[in-house]
């Protein structure tokens, strides 16, 4: 029986009123009843066309028709589950009328198209291109149908990258010269039917071509050797295409891939042959390089009228397509083959501007762009850094007498173009490590006062540059701008940029610019405890900025180097005046705890945690100590972000705040926070931190009921679901453990507990996990921890004496030695470099970003042991005495050669 079209149409439009399907489902049981008729598929496309029903329940059947084909297209082996000419029936009809219909249905039809195609294109739907191709043919007079099937050849073009992106599908393999004929005729297509009359807007010819490009190199770069033979003609047909296509910028992104594509087949030694002479080369410069590295009008108004937009496209590294990206890339990898000749030719351009520059500097201003940007693209090689900037300069120019003669002066004039201005720092931006501290010494104070411009993009690259000097270092790790250079400088260096953050009000527009905010964070770094008379200003800025944006949190980049920035405030400053920082950032960030920004939550936690860490013997406020239930609450803790800053919140208050947590009977929900962290496999690790914590705080009578259920958590994670960063987690632990004694812990305390868990575990755990990956322990200060562990261990357990005598003692001695081979020195955390997290590399909103300013540094939790070797043979040996001699009779007794005279020459110092 086939589907009845009106029947399905209305319980289709039931299905959307949630009220029918709250019992039982009676709407959509009935809909997979008609699931099982005949054409079902095709009636849902038959409602999806029909103009006669409303929008909603046309969405509501492609919607339907698209989860129908990924259920019920193919089984397991690729076989059809559907009928043969039901199949056939939608592959007629789905193409066509997916680019009839609305965005919303089209949408849904794509996703179905992807699938029928995952499946059946190339092979089984060998078809949808030929029928595609002749249907551009038969409709070359007829706009709306052209448009509508060269969007559908640009869709199978992208399923066709899509396909081909993880290996060579041996369809496409087998027919690889019909496939790049095909592309060839559409690179070399034209029709001004669909040509847009926006000159900043892309026709779908363009899209198609530009994915045809992206395409060709892919095969370039993946599948070379199955691709070599086809390659000529499309050099060949890129070539024309480049020097016919116009400056507008609706054909930017053809332009750019059609030279990503040049790119990567001059990176073929023996297709990049086909440029080896001067007059070729000469032509490549004139036709295609100079043309699109050329400012256009549309470059222009993007300055003026979209700054930061023009800044993110034009800062070197940016993922923009842009054409003097790509032109750049092209030039660059000629000069890879052919350094000297080209060299020599962009040379004479590059004077040729500079000349035509010097008869009417105002009128010909854009020809010195186009000469400082030639010379910054043959200058540099390989790839800058975010670090040093370019690293690797062409050695046939010199970098310092251009900047000498050419771009030194535009830092002063007053007279320039603003683009001009804003080519003279990036040329120091971009070339920064090549620059002798004596030009920076000069150039740095100029930088600063550009601060002061009114021109968007030229205070903001002036804020870029400023900020990647003040980072810049030595081979030797020396600063490029000493701090002692940087500090007279500062004030109005801060003063400067506060004031353009600032200027707007609106959050949105106060976030906008991430590069200021960044320039801030890094002079705190750079001054550090310099900033503290000029704190209270300083303070003052950021609290404002923070009641601001805290209303829309907008530009996750902004808003992090604002945190880093207020991070290294409280650091270097807060130290002097705790309680004014205290009382001062409570107001903000209570503001934010109360009102729940997500996004904010997860550094406030941070701060308020190197508030206190930065006043470690003062009295906990009474604010901190009402801190401690809120912080508690379980739905807190169900937001993954929060959760790293938040045992660190936690694990500053506890040992200030113990007498109150017993108090108000806190320690259990605290206990639970670790329950339910060491269950996850995301969140275990924090948990073993925050217990840590915990069994150093509070004594051991106050813990001595929560042991057996602490350990047996643990071993339930290592049985059921073991990682290897839990395993060695667990070994940390252990270490931690065992090496305090002197707190009422130890090993033996630990083999009394896991027996009560289950008697004789313990034996597995040691030989199995603690011991062998003891070893693995990469911090100095852990693998310290576990050479006190393991020699308290020798010296001082009964429980390896009694229960472990014949073998344990032996192992852990043996291990014991391993770790003495480089006995580990523990670090002082006087680190003078702050570090910011790569930004690009974070996914914001999802997950914990770590504020680097005010990291916790790390913990030595033995101090009084300086030389390790030297403690444990003082340890042993005093160990030795106490137990009547027990040591060294367990030395002789039950330690092989090798091993007895490496411990005795321990303990003899």
């Amino acid at each position: 029986m086939a589907a009845n079209i009106q029947r399905v149409a209305e319980l289709l439009l039931a299905s959307l009123d949630p009220r029918q399907n709250r019992e039982g489902k009676p709407t959509e049981n009935a809909l997979k009843q008609e699931e099982g008729k005949q054409n079902f598929s095709i009636t849902l496309l038959q409602i999806v066309a029909s103009d006669s029903y409303p929008q909603t329940t046309r969405l509501a059947s492609a919607l339907c028709f698209k989860n129908f084909v990924k259920r019920n297209w193919t089984d397991a082996e690729g076989n059809y589950k559907l009928p043969a000419d039901e199949v056939v029936l939608i592959k007629q009809q789905l193409v066509g009328l997916m680019m009839s219909v609305p965005p919303s249905i089209q949408a849904q039809l794509g996703d179905a198209v992807s699938v029928i195609a995952d499946s059946d294109f190339w092979e089984r739907w060998d078809t949808l291109v030929d029928n595609v191709d002749a249907a551009i043919t038969n409709n070359q007079n007829n706009k709306a149908a052209l448009q509508q099937w060269m969007t559908t050849l640009d869709l199978s073009m992208q399923l066709f990258y899509d396909l081909s992106c993880q290996e060579l599908p041996p369809i496409f393999e087998d027919n690889l010269s019909s496939i790049f004929g095909l592309l060839e005729k559409y690179i070399r297509y034209e029709n001004p039917l669909l040509h847009t009359d926006d000159d900043a807007e892309s026709g779908p010819l363009e899209n198609l071509k530009a994915d045809i490009f992206e395409a060709l190199v892919l095969y370039v770069q993946k599948y070379r050797e199955d691709f070599l033979n086809l390659l000529q003609p499309f050099v060949a047909t890129s070539w024309n295409l480049l020097t016919r296509t116009g400056p507008e910028t609706k054909y930017d992104l053809l332009v750019s891939r059609a030279l990503q594509f040049l790119t990567s087949v001059a990176t073929i030694q023996q297709h990049a042959e086909i440029f080896n002479n001067e007059a070729t080369l000469n032509e490549v410069v004139e036709k295609v390089i100079v043309p699109n590295v050329t400012l256009r009008e549309s470059d222009v108004e993007l300055f003026e009228d979209d700054p930061i937009e023009f800044i993110r496209r034009d800062l070197e590294g940016a993922d923009s397509d842009t054409r003097r990206r790509a032109t750049t890339d092209f030039l660059r990898t000629l000069m890879q083959h052919f350094e000297q000749l080209l060299t020599s030719i962009v040379s004479r351009y590059i004077n040729r501007f500079l000349e035509d520059y010097a008869k009417d500097r105002k009128s010909n201003w854009k020809s010195k762009d186009t000469a400082v940007y030639l010379f910054g693209a043959i200058a540099a090689k390989g790839t800058a850094t975010s670090a040093q900037g370019v690293t690797s300069t062409n050695s046939l120019v010199d970098i310092h007498d251009f900047f000498q003669k050419n771009i030194a002066a535009d830092l002063t004039s007053q007279e320039i173009e603003s683009l001009l201005k804003v080519d003279a720092i990036k040329f120091l931006y971009i070339f920064r490590s090549q620059m002798s501290h004596g030009i920076w010494q000069s150039a740095f104070p100029l930088l600063v006062n550009h601060l002061a411009s009114s021109n968007h993009v030229v205070y903001t690259y002036a804020a870029i540059a400023v900020e990647r000097a003040l980072s810049l270092t030595s081979a030797s790790a020396q600063p490029l701008m000493p701090r002692e250079e940087v500090v007279p400088l500062s004030k109005d260096l801060l003063q400067h940029l506060f004031g353009l953050i600032t200027k707007d009000t609106a959050p949105e527009k106060i976030q906008e610019n991430e590069f200021l905010m960044r320039c801030v964070m890094r002079v705190l770094v750079v001054i550090r405890e310099k900033v503290r008379p000029i704190s209270d200003v300083v303070l003052k800025n950021f609290v404002a900025i923070t009641m601001v944006i805290r209303h829309n949190p907008s530009n996750p980049r902004f808003y992090y180097y604002h945190f880093e920035g207020i991070g290294a405030l409280i650091r270097f400053a807060a130290p002097v005046e705790p309680e004014k920082f205290e009382n001062t950032l409570y107001v903000p960030f209570g503001d934010i705890l109360r009102s729940g920004i997500d996004e904010f939550t997860p550094y406030v936690f941070q701060l308020f945690a190197a508030l206190l860490e930065a006043n470690p013997t003062g009295a906990l406020s009474e604010t901190y100590k009402a801190l401690i239930g809120p912080l508690l609450t379980p739905a807190l803790w169900e937001q993954r972000g929060n959760i790293p800053a938040l045992v660190r919140l936690l694990s500053s208050l506890i040992p200030r705040a113990a007498d109150d947590i017993l108090r108000n009977n806190q320690l259990e929900p605290i206990l639970g926070i670790f329950q339910l962290m060491i269950a996850s496999k995301v969140q275990d690790v924090h948990g073993f931190d925050l217990l840590e914590v915990i069994l150093s705080t509070f004594a051991p009578s106050t813990l001595q009921n929560y042991y057996t259920q602490i350990i047996s958590l643990m071993l339930n994670r290592l049985s059921n679901s073991k990682t290897d960063s839990l395993t060695l987690r667990f070994v940390r632990f252990y270490h931690f453990f065992a090496a305090r004694d002197d707190k009422g812990l130890g090993a033996d305390v630990f083999i009394a507990i896991t027996d009560q868990v289950q008697p004789n575990v313990f034996t597995p755990i040691y030989t199995t996990i603690i011991l062998p990956d003891t070893q693995k322990l990469a911090r100095p200060s852990d693998r310290k921890t576990a050479v006190i562990s393991l020699a308290k261990t020798l010296g001082n357990s009964d429980s390896f004496v009694e229960r472990y005598g014949k073998r344990g003692w032996a192992l852990t001695c043996e291990a014991l030695l391993k770790l003495l081979i480089n006995p580990p020195v523990a670090s002082k955390g006087t680190d003078e470099v702050v570090a910011e997290a790569d930004v690009e590399d974070v996914g914001f909103g999802v997950g914990f970003t770590a504020l680097n300013t005010c990291r916790r540094p790390p913990q030595d939790p033995f101090p009084e042991v300086q030389d390790v070797k030297k403690w444990v043979g003082s340890y042993l040996t005093e160990q030795d005495g106490k137990h009547g001699g027990r040591v060294g009779r367990f030395v002789q007794e039950r330690l092989p050669d090798e091993a007895r005279g490496a411990l005795v020459a321990v303990m003899q110092g």
